[in-house]
Protein backbone atom coordinates (compact mmCIF):
# COMPACT_ATOMS: atom_id res chain seq x y z
CA UNK A 1 0.00 0.00 0.00
CA UNK A 2 1.42 3.40 -0.99
CA UNK A 3 2.21 6.13 1.53
CA UNK A 4 -0.61 8.20 0.00
CA UNK A 5 -3.14 5.46 0.66
CA UNK A 6 -1.80 4.97 4.17
CA UNK A 7 -2.47 8.64 4.79
CA UNK A 8 -5.99 8.54 3.36
CA UNK A 9 -7.21 5.60 5.42
CA UNK A 10 -6.80 7.23 8.87
CA UNK A 11 -8.37 10.46 7.61
CA UNK A 12 -11.33 8.55 6.23
CA UNK A 13 -11.76 6.62 9.47
CA UNK A 14 -11.63 9.87 11.43
CA UNK A 15 -14.31 11.42 9.23
CA UNK A 16 -16.55 8.36 9.54
CA UNK A 17 -16.12 8.38 13.32
CA UNK A 18 -17.07 12.05 13.47
CA UNK A 19 -20.20 11.44 11.42
CA UNK A 20 -21.14 8.46 13.59
CA UNK A 21 -20.84 10.69 16.65
CA UNK A 22 -23.12 13.29 15.06
CA UNK A 23 -20.31 15.71 14.26
CA UNK A 24 -20.07 17.19 10.77
CA UNK A 25 -16.31 17.74 10.28
CA UNK A 26 -16.77 20.56 7.75
CA UNK A 27 -18.34 22.75 10.43
CA UNK A 28 -15.36 22.53 12.77
CA UNK A 29 -13.36 25.74 12.85
CA UNK A 30 -15.80 27.47 10.52
CA UNK A 31 -19.15 27.62 12.31
CA UNK A 32 -18.88 29.30 15.73
CA UNK A 33 -20.10 27.77 18.96
CA UNK A 34 -22.77 27.27 20.13
CA UNK A 35 -24.13 27.19 16.58
CA UNK A 36 -21.96 24.22 15.58
CA UNK A 37 -23.34 22.01 18.35
CA UNK A 38 -26.91 23.01 17.57
CA UNK A 39 -26.46 22.54 13.83
CA UNK A 40 -24.94 19.12 14.39
CA UNK A 41 -28.02 18.16 16.39
CA UNK A 42 -30.26 19.35 13.54
CA UNK A 43 -28.20 17.36 11.04
CA UNK A 44 -28.43 14.20 13.13
CA UNK A 45 -32.21 14.51 13.44
CA UNK A 46 -32.56 15.31 9.74
CA UNK A 47 -30.50 12.27 8.75
CA UNK A 48 -32.53 10.06 11.04
CA UNK A 49 -35.72 11.44 9.51
CA UNK A 50 -34.52 10.76 5.96
CA UNK A 51 -33.97 14.38 4.99
CA UNK A 52 -30.96 15.44 2.89
CA UNK A 53 -28.30 17.05 5.05
CA UNK A 54 -26.07 18.64 2.39
CA UNK A 55 -28.37 21.66 1.88
CA UNK A 56 -28.38 22.20 5.66
CA UNK A 57 -24.60 22.00 5.85
CA UNK A 58 -24.28 24.44 2.95
CA UNK A 59 -26.65 26.88 4.67
CA UNK A 60 -24.62 26.78 7.90
CA UNK A 61 -21.34 27.28 6.04
CA UNK A 62 -22.85 30.12 4.02
CA UNK A 63 -23.91 31.90 7.19
CA UNK A 64 -20.51 31.39 8.75
CA UNK A 65 -18.75 32.71 5.63
CA UNK A 66 -20.87 35.87 5.83
CA UNK A 67 -19.98 36.34 9.49
CA UNK A 68 -23.55 35.81 10.71
CA UNK A 69 -24.06 35.50 14.48
CA UNK A 70 -24.48 31.99 15.87
CA UNK A 71 -28.19 32.48 16.56
CA UNK A 72 -28.85 33.57 12.97
CA UNK A 73 -27.00 30.56 11.57
CA UNK A 74 -29.08 28.19 13.69
CA UNK A 75 -32.29 29.99 12.74
CA UNK A 76 -31.45 29.78 9.02
CA UNK A 77 -30.64 26.07 9.20
CA UNK A 78 -33.78 25.39 11.22
CA UNK A 79 -35.95 27.26 8.74
CA UNK A 80 -34.45 25.33 5.82
CA UNK A 81 -35.01 22.07 7.67
CA UNK A 82 -38.67 22.96 8.11
CA UNK A 83 -38.96 23.92 4.43
CA UNK A 84 -37.41 20.61 3.38
CA UNK A 85 -39.95 18.77 5.54
CA UNK A 86 -42.80 20.65 3.85
CA UNK A 87 -41.34 20.08 0.40
CA UNK A 88 -41.01 16.35 1.03
CA UNK A 89 -44.59 16.20 2.28
CA UNK A 90 -45.73 17.90 -0.94
CA UNK A 91 -43.44 16.11 -3.40
CA UNK A 92 -43.44 12.66 -1.82
CA UNK A 93 -40.91 10.38 -0.17
CA UNK A 94 -39.13 9.61 -3.43
CA UNK A 95 -38.30 13.26 -4.21
CA UNK A 96 -34.64 13.90 -4.92
CA UNK A 97 -32.40 16.24 -2.96
CA UNK A 98 -32.46 18.68 -5.88
CA UNK A 99 -36.27 18.64 -5.97
CA UNK A 100 -36.56 19.15 -2.22
CA UNK A 101 -34.04 22.00 -2.28
CA UNK A 102 -35.89 23.71 -5.15
CA UNK A 103 -39.17 23.18 -3.34
CA UNK A 104 -37.72 24.75 -0.20
CA UNK A 105 -36.62 27.78 -2.25
CA UNK A 106 -40.13 28.10 -3.69
CA UNK A 107 -41.63 27.98 -0.20
CA UNK A 108 -39.23 30.66 0.99
CA UNK A 109 -40.27 32.81 -1.98
CA UNK A 110 -43.94 32.57 -1.02
CA UNK A 111 -45.28 29.35 -2.50
CA UNK A 112 -47.40 27.16 -0.26
CA UNK A 113 -47.12 23.47 0.46
CA UNK A 114 -50.49 23.07 -1.25
CA UNK A 115 -49.20 24.67 -4.46
CA UNK A 116 -46.18 22.37 -4.44
CA UNK A 117 -48.46 19.37 -3.98
CA UNK A 118 -50.53 20.60 -6.93
CA UNK A 119 -47.35 20.88 -9.01
CA UNK A 120 -46.50 17.29 -8.12
CA UNK A 121 -49.99 16.12 -9.08
CA UNK A 122 -50.03 17.92 -12.43
CA UNK A 123 -46.47 16.87 -13.32
CA UNK A 124 -46.86 13.28 -12.18
CA UNK A 125 -43.82 11.27 -13.21
CA UNK A 126 -41.94 14.37 -14.39
CA UNK A 127 -39.00 16.07 -12.65
CA UNK A 128 -39.90 19.02 -10.41
CA UNK A 129 -36.57 20.73 -9.81
CA UNK A 130 -36.68 23.29 -12.62
CA UNK A 131 -40.39 24.07 -12.28
CA UNK A 132 -40.04 24.74 -8.54
CA UNK A 133 -36.86 26.77 -9.08
CA UNK A 134 -38.62 28.93 -11.67
CA UNK A 135 -41.27 29.76 -9.08
CA UNK A 136 -38.59 31.15 -6.79
CA UNK A 137 -36.72 32.91 -9.60
CA UNK A 138 -39.83 34.71 -10.84
CA UNK A 139 -40.52 36.01 -7.35
CA UNK A 140 -36.89 37.12 -7.08
CA UNK A 141 -37.41 39.04 -10.34
CA UNK A 142 -40.28 40.95 -8.73
CA UNK A 143 -43.33 38.91 -9.76
CA UNK A 144 -45.86 38.58 -6.90
CA UNK A 145 -45.60 35.14 -5.31
CA UNK A 146 -49.17 34.03 -6.02
CA UNK A 147 -48.86 35.17 -9.65
CA UNK A 148 -45.56 33.33 -10.12
CA UNK A 149 -47.02 30.15 -8.62
CA UNK A 150 -50.09 30.42 -10.84
CA UNK A 151 -47.95 30.81 -13.96
CA UNK A 152 -45.80 27.78 -13.18
CA UNK A 153 -48.90 25.68 -12.48
CA UNK A 154 -50.55 26.87 -15.69
CA UNK A 155 -47.63 25.47 -17.68
CA UNK A 156 -47.14 22.36 -15.57
CA UNK A 157 -49.02 19.81 -17.63
CA UNK A 158 -47.31 20.59 -20.96
CA UNK A 159 -44.00 22.39 -20.35
CA UNK A 160 -40.75 20.51 -20.08
CA UNK A 161 -37.66 21.83 -18.31
CA UNK A 162 -36.41 23.64 -21.42
CA UNK A 163 -39.78 25.37 -21.81
CA UNK A 164 -39.67 26.56 -18.22
CA UNK A 165 -36.17 27.93 -18.65
CA UNK A 166 -37.18 29.76 -21.83
CA UNK A 167 -40.24 31.17 -20.10
CA UNK A 168 -38.16 32.45 -17.18
CA UNK A 169 -35.56 33.94 -19.50
CA UNK A 170 -38.20 35.77 -21.52
CA UNK A 171 -39.89 37.21 -18.44
CA UNK A 172 -36.53 38.37 -17.06
CA UNK A 173 -35.64 39.84 -20.46
CA UNK A 174 -38.87 41.83 -20.62
CA UNK A 175 -38.30 43.16 -17.12
CA UNK A 176 -34.78 44.22 -18.10
CA UNK A 177 -36.28 46.07 -21.08
CA UNK A 178 -38.50 48.08 -18.76
CA UNK A 179 -41.70 46.07 -18.35
CA UNK A 180 -43.16 45.63 -14.90
CA UNK A 181 -42.73 42.09 -13.54
CA UNK A 182 -46.50 41.48 -13.55
CA UNK A 183 -46.93 42.79 -17.11
CA UNK A 184 -43.99 40.77 -18.39
CA UNK A 185 -45.35 37.58 -16.87
CA UNK A 186 -48.90 38.23 -18.09
CA UNK A 187 -47.79 38.65 -21.71
CA UNK A 188 -45.53 35.59 -21.64
CA UNK A 189 -48.08 33.33 -19.97
CA UNK A 190 -50.75 34.33 -22.51
CA UNK A 191 -48.38 33.50 -25.33
CA UNK A 192 -47.42 30.19 -23.72
CA UNK A 193 -50.97 29.06 -23.04
CA UNK A 194 -52.19 30.09 -26.52
CA UNK A 195 -49.29 28.32 -28.18
CA UNK A 196 -47.89 31.49 -29.78
CA UNK A 197 -44.36 31.26 -31.11
CA UNK A 198 -43.55 34.84 -30.16
CA UNK A 199 -44.90 37.48 -27.86
CA UNK A 200 -44.35 41.25 -27.81
CA UNK A 201 -42.13 42.49 -25.04
CA UNK A 202 -44.43 44.68 -22.92
CA UNK A 203 -43.87 48.37 -23.53
CA UNK A 204 -41.18 47.81 -26.19
CA UNK A 205 -43.01 46.71 -29.31
CA UNK A 206 -40.32 44.06 -29.77
CA UNK A 207 -41.02 40.37 -29.98
CA UNK A 208 -39.25 37.45 -28.47
CA UNK A 209 -39.67 33.70 -28.43
CA UNK A 210 -42.61 32.40 -26.46
CA UNK A 211 -42.96 29.01 -24.88
CA UNK A 212 -44.57 26.76 -27.48
CA UNK A 213 -47.42 24.80 -26.00
CA UNK A 214 -47.17 21.09 -26.67
CA UNK A 215 -50.08 20.08 -28.88
CA UNK A 216 -51.54 16.59 -28.83
CA UNK A 217 -51.76 14.93 -32.26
Amino acid sequence: MSALRLGIVPALLLALTAVAQGQEPRLAGRVPEPARTQVNAILTAAHTGGLPTEPLIDRALEGAAKGAPAAMIVAAVTRLRDELVQARSAFGETASTAELTAGASALRAGATAASLARLRAVRSGKPLTVAAAVMADLVAAGVPADTAVGAVLALASDADDADYLTFRRNVQRDIALGASPSAALAVRIRAAVSGADAAPSPGTGQTGPGVPRKRKP
